[in-house]
């Protein structure tokens, strides 16, 4: 427990923290204007226009935000003190190692935990605030039927955070971590939507973007992602993501020097 605390003190005691959370709430703003702009393009299309109009789950859109940032902070959580040697205290007071890296785990997993649901949810509700019954009724569904998805979305977050966590060990490197995570996040998912099939579909199929719908058996029949997984199988998915990852992290903090 006293190793917990501590890296929950050194989580809540830097700055960056409170700003990268900050900037993921920030998704909140973001959607509830997309939300403002698509119902003014709504109003002012012709009534002819409107009953074929559609808009995007912009929940789902917006949620890459907080999903970059808590990656982020996943890697802060372990590359500063790399950079500044504080890494060999750490290990100083910590010698078996995982335990530490047990707890930032569970430091930055919680939060994420508790942003993503803020950030989705948040957004959901401020999209349906606005957009009320156009576009076909995309926001006039009750949040009981839309919750299994949003839980599912939501918890994409956390796993961002652990991957960010692990890649944070691994390469020990800030500038790295985050590379790869906007890599993740940007770019694999325009590769992927571009290379032939059915390679598409079945890469596609396994990108956290992905998983969220195939979790809750609503397919991605509207995006570049593919829907080829159970739901059983694509929540294995997203828990090796970060899993897989922390496993390696954990064997080299093991192996390596400080």
């Amino acid at each position: 427990m006293s190793v917990l605390t501590a890296e929950w003190l050194k989580v809540r005691s830097v700055r960056s923290t409170y700003l990268i959370i900050g900037l993921s709430l920030g998704a909140i703003f973001l959607g509830l204007a997309l939300a403002v702009m698509a119902a003014g393009m709504y109003d002012s299309a012709p009534p002819d226009k409107r009953p074929s109009a559609r808009i995007a789950d912009l929940e789902e859109v917006v949620v890459i935000v907080p999903q970059l940032c808590m990656g982020i902070l996943g890697a802060f959580a372990i590359t500063p003190e790399y950079v500044t040697g504080l890494i060999r205290m750490s290990l100083t007071v910590v010698p078996r190692r995982w335990p530490l890296l047990a707890a930032k785990a569970a430091v930055v997993g919680t939060l994420g935990a508790v942003v993503g649901p803020a950030a989705v949810f948040g957004t959901y509700l401020a999209s349906r605030w606005v957009l009320g019954d156009r576009f076909s009724g995309a926001y006039a569904t009750s949040l009981l039927d839309k919750l299994p998805l949003l839980t599912a979305t939501s918890l994409t977050v956390p796993a961002f955070a652990l991957l960010g966590l692990g890649l944070g060990v691994i390469l020990r490197s800030a500038a790295g971590a985050i590379t790869v995570i906007v890599g993740l996040v940007y770019v694999v998912p325009i590769i992927v939507g571009n290379i032939p099939e059915p390679w598409s579909e079945r890469v596609g199929s396994i990108m956290i973007g992905a998983l969220p719908r195939q979790i809750t058996g609503d397919g991605n029949a509207s995006s570049v992602y593919g829907s080829l997984l159970s739901p059983v199988a694509s929540a294995a998915v997203l828990i090796a993501y970060a899993a897989l990852l922390l496993l390696a992290a954990t064997w080299l903090l093991r192996r390596r020097d400080a």
